[in-house]
Parts: structure tokens; C-alpha cells; sequence
């Protein structure tokens, strides 16, 4: 189990290398402005793996899960992620509205194509949604993530 966790945990940093390179080569960035790049990747990882802890043991009664939330919305401001910084900001609003997390953003879809929403615990939901932002690039992740934007506004406006 413990392999597991440190071949994802390498796994990630691969990606965000990659990312951050590829950024830079587009901008033509310097080695210190990528090295301080890849610095603010990983303090928001770390930040979301905490939230993602803090959810797991206390839900959503968890101390200063908003400005958390609020906190990791910033990093995606600077990752320059609109839908990952919507998605956060629709996540906080709906949480302090409602206090819990509700949102019938996962479907499955029958032989017929009939759409049915999927029973998920509150808890379980938020944590998913939190796991889905981790890799929010991948093109699987980025769609589901669009699923839960769309949910969350329809249920907050």
C-alpha cells in the first residue's frame, strides 16, 4: 500500500513537471520562473491533500474548510485554471449556503441512454469532486469536473 501511495505521489510530480515545462517553453519562461512555478504547484497540492484529510476525518464540520477552499481557489487563479477556480468558488458558496454537498453531478446512463443520477453520500461526493481536482488536467477528470460546475450552478442560482 505504501509503494502504491509513492509511485502516485511520483506519478504527480511527473505530470506537474511536465505541465510546468511545457508552460514555460510556451511563454518562454526562464529556470528560476519555472523552478518558483512548479514551488506554487506544489504547496497547492499539498494544500488540497489536506483538505482532502481534514474531509475524510471531520466532513464538512471541519475547521476553516471554506477559507481552505477559498485558499486553493487562489492557486488556481495563478495556475491561470478558470474551471478549477469556478468549481472551487461554487463549491464554497454551496457548502455555506447549504451545509452539506448534495449535488447530482454523477449520472450513469442506461442501455437505452437514459441518464439517472447516482446515489452518493455528502461526504463521499465533496471527497470525490476534491480527488478529481488533484488531476484536474487529465481529459476523463476535466470532463467530470465540468459535470459538477454545471450541477452546482444549477443548484446555487
Amino acid at each position: 500500500m505504501k509503494k502504491r501511495k509513492k509511485q502516485d505521489v511520483f506519478i504527480q510530480i511527473i505530470k506537474i513537471f511536465r505541465k510546468l515545462f511545457t508552460f514555460a517553453r510556451n511563454k518562454e519562461q526562464s529556470s528560476e520562473l519555472i523552478l518558483l512555478n512548479i514551488m506554487k504547484l506544489a504547496a497547492a497540492n499539498k494544500k488540497l491533500d489536506a483538505v482532502i484529510e481534514k474531509v475524510e476525518k471531520k466532513g464538512f464540520k471541519a475547521d476553516k474548510l471554506i477559507e481552505d477552499l477559498k485558499e486553493l481557489r487562489e492557486h488556481a487563479l495563478k495556475e491561470q485554471d478558470p474551471l478549477v477556480t469556478k468549481v472551487l468558488r461554487l463549491t464554497y458558496e454551496f457548502l455555506s449556503d447549504r451545509d452539506g454537498f448534495d449535488v447530482q453531478a454523477q449520472h450513469e446512463e442506461d442501455e437505452e441512454g437514459n441518464e439517472y443520477p447516482i446515489e452518493i453520500e455528502e461526504k463521499e461526493n465533496l471527497l470525490y469532486l476534491l480527488n478529481l481536482l488533484k488531476n484536474a488536467d487529465h481529459k476523463i477528470n476535466r470532463e467530470e469536473i465540468k459535470d459538477y460546475r454545471s450541477a452546482l450552478k444549477l443548484e446555487l442560482y
